[in-house]
């Protein structure tokens, strides 16, 4: 959202929309791997801080993900 302070560094433009940028592995670019958590927490954009960690989707979302690893799928982010 424009209102979001998001570093610019760390954004992508995909069909016209401005949205966070993702690594090789489909992971977002802001997510610090070796602790498993948001590198730029306090300044995450709205729809991070509406997606509730731990919750329901993000446990399907993850199994999704474990599920098609597994299988050599390849995750492709939208």
């Amino acid at each position: 959202m424009p209102e979001d302070r998001v570093p610019s560094h760390l954004l992508d433009t995909r069909n016209g929309l401005t949205v966070m940028a993702h690594d090789e592995e489909g992971w977002c670019v802001a997510l610090d791997s070796a602790r498993m958590c948001c590198s730029i927490y306090e300044s995450r954009p709205e729809v991070c801080r509406r997606f509730v960690m731990g919750g329901p989707y993000c446990r399907s979302v993850r199994a999704e993900y474990s599920e098609r690893r597994a299988l050599g799928i390849e995750l492709v982010a939208y």
